[in-house]
């Protein structure tokens, strides 16, 4: 019965095998956007992309890549995972407006303009100061909206967050993070960003990251689907979705990568700290993809129709895509 619901997963990044694709697939997942990069380069960021190509050749008959937004019905009509690709900062451009449409030509359908740091574009979310949308991330925003890339403040600051939907004249999104009222981190967001993002017609993609989650790993299945409702309250059914921020069969060196990159010596811990450094234990609700049909039944279980439940476990995000993913005319 839950295959049937069309299911996208607004973030993962897993270290990527043909199990974890299986898992997808048993899981009833249609498409899932993977992230691609965090600190690298343009030129590490073609390597990534390369690896993705030989990924969708070996692995043809589970997945397949989404490079517009119609790809997502065609993967679902093969019976494949569509596979859409982002990237967790702006370093794929580097300092290169030219880079955008090149990025998104090659397959790049969403970047944020910030990791958690200040980047050449905005305010990251951990920084004490936010200068908001600099020069260039004007430019880059402008160009990202005729291009059809996707503009993403999952890692960045308030006042950044706030100009930059101001600024776009396309949707912009937060693909994983919660409201700030379920659980005070960094990285989740404030009352008045979530109504600009459903107010400029974007998009919240829920995370069960646990450290995102009130009571952490031990976060329970009805407390999560409570968040949800809360924020359908505030938000409207039409501007949410899933951003599980899945991150499987990870070494603890891919971590230490995402949140240190090249940038510090001394090691940085994120949401973490020098006693917590490593992954946090997995929902046991949420252990892996497969797990999917759980939050559906737990949004049926919270009283959402099926209607309701299909939007917020797909097809909001594909309703997204198609305003914000899709080139302008030139």
């Amino acid at each position: 019965m839950s295959k049937q619901m069309l299911t996208i997963d607004g973030l993962q990044y897993s270290n990527w095998s043909r199990e974890i694709f299986e898992q997808m697939q048993a899981g009833g997942l249609d498409a899932v956007h993977a992230t691609l990069v965090y600190h690298e380069n343009t030129r590490e960021t073609l390597s990534r992309l390369g690896e993705w190509n030989r990924r969708f050749e070996q692995h043809h008959d589970l997945i397949m890549p989404v490079r517009e937004p119609g790809d997502i019905e065609q993967a679902r009509a093969a019976g494949k995972v569509g596979i859409f690709l982002g990237a967790q900062n702006c370093s794929p451009i580097e300092d290169d407006i030219d880079m955008v449409a090149v990025m998104r030509r090659l397959g790049l359908m969403i970047m944020q303009l910030t990791y958690n740091n200040q980047s050449l574009l905005a305010c990251g979310c951990y920084e004490n100061e936010d200068s908001g949308i600099t020069r260039f991330g004007r430019q880059v925003i402008r160009e990202m909206n005729r291009v059809g890339m996707v503009i993403d403040m999952s890692h960045s600051a308030e006042r950044s967050t706030l100009e930059a939907i101001e600024l776009s004249e396309r949707p912009v999104i937060i693909s994983h993070a919660n409201p700030e009222f379920f659980h005070p981190a960094k990285r989740n967001k404030s009352n008045r960003v979530l109504a600009a993002i459903a107010e400029c017609d974007g998009l919240l993609g829920f995370s069960a990251y646990p450290f995102h989650l009130k009571d952490g790993p031990d976060c329970t299945l009805e407390a999560y689907c409570e968040m949800i409702a809360r924020t359908v309250d505030l938000m409207g059914i039409e501007h949410v979705g899933m951003g599980t921020d899945l991150c499987q069969e990870q070494p603890v060196a891919v971590l230490e990568w995402m949140r240190n990159g090249r940038w510090s010596k001394d090691m940085d811990y994120g949401e973490g700290s020098a006693s917590n450094a490593g992954w946090p234990r997995p929902l046991s609700w949420l252990r892996d993809s497969r797990d999917f049909p759980n939050l559906i039944d737990g949004l049926r279980q919270r009283g959402f129709d099926d209607d309701e439940v299909e939007r917020i476990m797909g097809r909001n995000w594909v309703a997204l895509l198609e305003r914000a993913a899709v080139p302008l005319s030139s």
